[in-house]
């Protein structure tokens, strides 16, 4: 069996080999696929290959599969050749297939499909909202060079607010930077709407994004986004390997005999995921319920944005239940779940149903009755944490974790 090790560039893949003889370096092999399709006939069976995470390194693991024992895709900061004293693409080729022969390389998990096309869809989408924020925030500037204050309306770009922004007198450099900047939105507006619509009608097919959008404050983006950043939620054996997947844990330091210290969160993997999942927190703690408790128990010893952070990890670690066990949120509103997937099917171009007043009206009903009951359930979390930390034993110190007794007061 031997090792094959790929530095992986735009126009060509730096080749090296490892096998009984010895490791040597075999060239490069342009980045096409009739060349790559080749390269990979011309390797046996029992070979494996290994080459690091770049924008065409999927492409060519899928065309090297076929024809060899494995392929493993790693990320370049856990091979350490970033550090190496020399480093040219042959030499980061035979420390690949060095590597792979020594057993020290851990692979990345490669998606599947249907959750590489929602990852592709969901980047889109947050490229078309970015370059639409950054087109708000020039016509905002505009404004603030003339002196022109704040706008009656919340949102400038709304009905009301593009009605004041058309009454403003500007000089003509800056009309046509204003008007040039709505054009910009209309059109990327509609570009944004168009991809949403293909999320939505994919995300119909996807029962268990259905089931996340059970929780409060979780809608469409947010478990798209959870979902094609974790894949396959049976490859994480408990709640806090998710957390750690998506960068939510703490960093540990600890040296001899002293206690561990925890910092800041280290912020690995998707970042996509765990913006998407502190926005979700944002919305599900202003929910009655037992993310609300937990986020004001938090927030009242470490401050607000540390507790909208655990927040968020908290959402990660019930994701996890939900999807192992098979389970919709235990605290949902039903009418307010019922209400995000009947705008999920609008969005995928479902018609809309004639006459439904009546039904709106009894769903605000039925509304005012949940959140009763969703505040019910947070009075029995704040109780549970109550009489929990009554019996708990008492602790020396300061602080109720080890290694890190306060100095100064709390913040709260």
């Amino acid at each position: 069996m031997r090792s094959v090790g790929l530095d992986v560039h735009r126009d060509f893949c730096e080749v090296a080999i490892i096998d009984a003889v010895g490791a040597r370096s075999r060239g490069r092999v342009p980045s096409t696929r009739e060349a790559l399709q080749l390269f990979a006939q011309s390797l046996a069976r029992t070979d494996r290959v290994a080459l690091e995470v770049t924008g065409n390194a999927w492409e060519i693991a899928r065309i090297l599969e076929a024809h060899v024992a494995g392929v493993v895709v790693v990320s370049p900061t856990d091979t350490g050749i970033r550090q190496a004293r020399a480093k040219t693409d042959r030499l980061d080729a035979l420390a690949l297939a060095r590597l792979l022969a020594a057993g020290s390389l851990d692979g990345v998990w490669m998606p599947d499909e249907p959750v590489r096309a929602m990852r592709r869809r969901l980047a889109r989408r947050s490229q078309l909202v970015n370059a639409r924020s950054r087109v708000k925030n020039e016509i905002h500037a505009v404004l603030v060079r003339r002196l022109k204050g704040r706008p009656p309306a919340s949102d400038l770009f709304g009905r009301k607010g593009l009605a004041w922004l058309a009454e403003q007198q500007l000089p003509v450099e800056e009309r046509e930077s204003v008007d040039a900047g709505l054009r910009q939105i209309a059109f990327l507006d509609g570009e944004v709407a168009e991809v949403e619509r293909v999320i939505a009608l994919q995300a119909i097919g996807w029962p268990q994004i259905g089931r996340l959008m059970s929780v409060p404050g979780v809608n469409l983006i947010v478990a798209a986004t959870f979902l094609a950043a974790v894949g396959d939620i049976r490859r994480f054996e408990s709640a806090s390997k998710v957390v750690g997947y998506l960068g939510l844990d703490p960093k540990v330091r600890q040296s001899g005999e002293g206690p561990a210290k925890h910092g800041r969160i280290s912020k690995q993997g998707s970042a996509h995921a765990r913006h998407a999942l502190v926005e979700a927190a944002w919305s599900a703690v202003r929910q009655p319920g037992p993310l609300h408790a937990f986020y004001q128990r938090v927030r009242a010893r470490r401050g607000h944005q540390i507790a909208i952070v655990a927040s968020a990890r908290k959402l990660a670690c019930l994701f996890w239940c939900m999807l192992t066990r098979g389970e919709d949120y235990a605290y949902a509103q039903p009418s307010l779940t019922a209400k995000k997937l009947r705008r999920l099917e609008l969005t995928a171009g479902a018609p809309k149903a004639q006459g439904t007043s009546a039904i709106w009206s009894t769903n605000l009903a039925m509304r005012d009755a949940e959140r009763a009951l969703a505040e019910q359930a947070e009075l029995a979390y704040k109780r549970t944490v109550a009489d929990w930390a009554a019996t708990r034993p008492a602790k020396a110190g300061a602080s109720a974790t080890k290694g890190h007794a306060s100095k100064e007061p709390s913040k709260g």
